[in-house]
């Protein structure tokens, strides 16, 4: 079964009671928190795990505070043009916050300015959505016990909170990875950043590069047709119609990341061409 019917079976077998459009609203709320927490803690053990399996740590210092945490884990991608360091990783637990870090950072043999610029767009990326997930974490706290919560009735909650790197394809000078960013507690957010760079000639990879002058043509054609595959006999998607603020077609700002095979795979995020159920959605270009 794969996730977007898994995903479908979830939404549909929910039980929500008719009594109270609030309740209704919250119900659809937490089965979609649930979905996308479940999904997070699967992901959080797996990385756990590749990270154990890939990585060579090497001595470092630890601070639980994940803005200043240093770790010295280093994994050569490729040799000669560039590579990708894991610049710090680390799990752990501090004040009821699961940590599941890895942050990368290329590097290459001529200093390139494009390879800066990423490194810093991605620092501060991460900056932010730990400094967030800190403060999504104590204003929930405060809430809860400022409306009348108690400690027993808190019990052992907690947060995972999410950073990660896959590098999708490589060649001589050109490398197509991934940042993901996501945290889950009572509700629960993922975001993908995609980074497409030409190194050889220092700038981004487009869809252009890869598709031709119908680029345009072709990745719409692409997400027409998965949309129609990911449609049931009844008529049952997660995508929103043009009409309801779904897909329109694709431009510039569209994310990509290339994949092993060397076509280009969009990436859409959450809540923007379908349910939140469905999380974020990926298509090949064929």
């Amino acid at each position: 079964m794969n996730e977007f019917e898994q995903a479908k079976r979830e939404y549909l077998d929910m039980e929500v009671p008719a009594e109270l459009s609030s309740r209704v609203e919250a119900g659809v709320r937490q089965g979609k928190a649930n979905y996308h927490r479940n999904r997070l803690r699967r992901t959080l053990r797996r990385s756990a795990g590749t990270v154990a399996a890939c990585f060579v740590v090497m001595a470092g210092v630890l601070n639980l505070s994940p803005t200043v945490a240093a770790a010295a884990a280093e994994v050569p991608v490729l040799g000669g043009l560039f590579r990708v360091m894991t610049l710090i990783s680390y799990n752990a637990s501090d004040g009821g916050i699961n940590y599941a870090v890895s942050v990368p950072r290329l590097e290459t043999a001529g200093g390139s300015g494009l390879a800066q610029q990423v490194n810093a767009v991605i620092q501060e990326k991460v900056d932010i959505h730990l400094k967030k997930a800190q403060q999504d974490w104590k204003d929930y706290q405060d809430a809860f016990f400022a409306t009348g919560g108690t400690q027993e009735e808190w019990g052992d909650r907690d947060m995972d909170v999410f950073v990660n790197y896959e590098i999708k394809s490589q060649t001589g000078d050109r490398v197509s990875f991934t940042v993901t960013l996501a945290e889950g507690w009572v509700t629960a957010t993922e975001e993908i950043y995609c980074y497409n760079l030409d190194l050889a000639v220092d700038r981004d990879i487009i869809l252009a590069d890869l598709l031709g002058e119908d680029w345009k043509a072709v990745c719409d054609g692409a997400v027409r047709a998965y949309i129609q595959a990911n449609t049931d006999a009844d008529g049952f998607s997660y995508f929103f119609s043009p009409e309801e603020g779904g897909f329109t077609g694709v431009d510039e700002a569209t994310a990509f990341y290339i994949s092993e095979a060397g076509t280009p795979v969009l990436v859409f995020p959450e809540y923007t061409i379908a349910a939140g159920a469905a999380g974020i959605v990926e298509i090949p270009v064929q």
